[in-house]
Order: C-alpha cells, then sequence, then structure tokens
C-alpha cells in the first residue's frame, strides 16, 4: 500500500469546503478539487471513497452533534416534573437557544452546507430531522402538562409539522442571510416571541 503524504488529508477537506460552498454537492467537481489540494482525484477516492464520502467527512461531525445537542436539551428538560415543565418552559428554551445560535456561529461554514448544498446527499433532510425531534418532545410536553389539544382534534399532526417547520426554517434563516452573531441572536429572540405567542392560541384549551 502507498504511503499517504502527510497534510493531504487536510488539504482536501479545506478545498472541498470551498468547492461544495459554491457550486453545491451535485455541480462540485472532484476534479476541481483535487487540482485545487494539489492532489489527484484517485487519492481522494482512496481516502473519503466518493463524493458524498468527502461531504460527509466535512459535516457529519457537526450534524450529528447538533442532533444530539437538541435531544440532550430535551432530554434534561424533560427530566423536571410537570409542574417545573409548565413554569420553566420559556426560560429553559430560551437560554437553550442560544447555546444553539453560538454553536451554530462556531460552526457558520458547515451549516451552509447543510442547509443549501446537501441537496443530493443523506443530508438532504438535515432541517427535517431536526424537525422530527422537536415535534416528538413536543407531544411528550403537551401530555405530560395535561394539555388537551392533541387529544380533542385542535392540533392536528400536520398541524403540529407546519408549525415546527416554519419555526425551525426561520431559526436557519439567520445563516442563509449572512447575518453576524450578534444579529442572529436578537432576530431570534423576536423570532421566539413571535411563535411562542401563536403556538400558546393553538394549544390553549
Amino acid at each position: 500500500m502507498a504511503k499517504q503524504i502527510e497534510g493531504v488529508y487536510e488539504m482536501v477537506l479545506t478545498c472541498a469546503r470551498q468547492e461544495f460552498l459554491n457550486k453545491g454537492f451535485q455541480d462540485a467537481s472532484l476534479r476541481t478539487i483535487a487540482q485545487e489540494a494539489d492532489t489527484s482525484t484517485g487519492s481522494i477516492y482512496t481516502r473519503f471513497g466518493d463524493k458524498e464520502g468527502l461531504f460527509k467527512a466535512i459535516v457529519e461531525p457537526v450534524a450529528a452533534e447538533m442532533k444530539q445537542m437538541v435531544v440532550r436539551i430535551q432530554e434534561t428538560f424533560h427530566s423536571f416534573d410537570a409542574d417545573t415543565q409548565r413554569n420553566e418552559m420559556g426560560k429553559f428554551s430560551d437560554a437553550s437557544i442560544e447555546d444553539i445560535i453560538d454553536y451554530i456561529y462556531d460552526h457558520f461554514d458547515t451549516f451552509c452546507l447543510l442547509l443549501d448544498s446537501a441537496y443530493g446527499t443523506l443530508y438532504q433532510n438535515f432541517v427535517n430531522e431536526l424537525v422530527d425531534i422537536e415535534v416528538q418532545y413536543t407531544y411528550k410536553y403537551l401530555q405530560i402538562i395535561g394539555n388537551e389539544s392533541v387529544a380533542s382534534g385542535q392540533l392536528t399532526e400536520e398541524l403540529m409539522h407546519i408549525v415546527t417547520t416554519a419555526y425551525m426554517n426561520g431559526l436557519f434563516e439567520v445563516v442563509r442571510h449572512g447575518m453576524n452573531r450578534e444579529t442572529a441572536h436578537r432576530y431570534i429572540s423576536m423570532l421566539r416571541q413571535y411563535h411562542r405567542a401563536g403556538f400558546e392560541t393553538i394549544i390553549r384549551e
């Protein structure tokens, strides 16, 4: 087996990140990436398997950590008793979203890839996967606090998904608009107030 040259792996990732950001996954060229990294397409296939394997090497650590972070936050909240959840939901949720925004901005380019460059990969449904997590735990929250809006048919599965998708897409608009971190925190704070007020009208018994 030929010895791999030190530094090529990292250089390929750097060049691939830029190529994917510029062109998206489908239009990105392995030949261009290889030329920019001063290596061959064969060496890329050896290291990453194929173009999607290369894309995965860039985004998977951040995508996985983001999902784990969201689940960890939800599990922490749902370890509280019903009264605490009912009384502290807004405060806990606001504090948690601040951490999520900071994580997004610590990995801003990767989120650009996940949101707008992942079509044609396993990651094209990244936002939908976060929506599914949020929906799952929202149902759990409503059940724990004894809210009957789901059982009564007032809050349907379709409406829950629409509302949650709207919120989640709104959250990531800070990335798509290239907002700086400070502006993003302010924007998301207002967005949360807007969605919370609307959601409370939906689940009001």
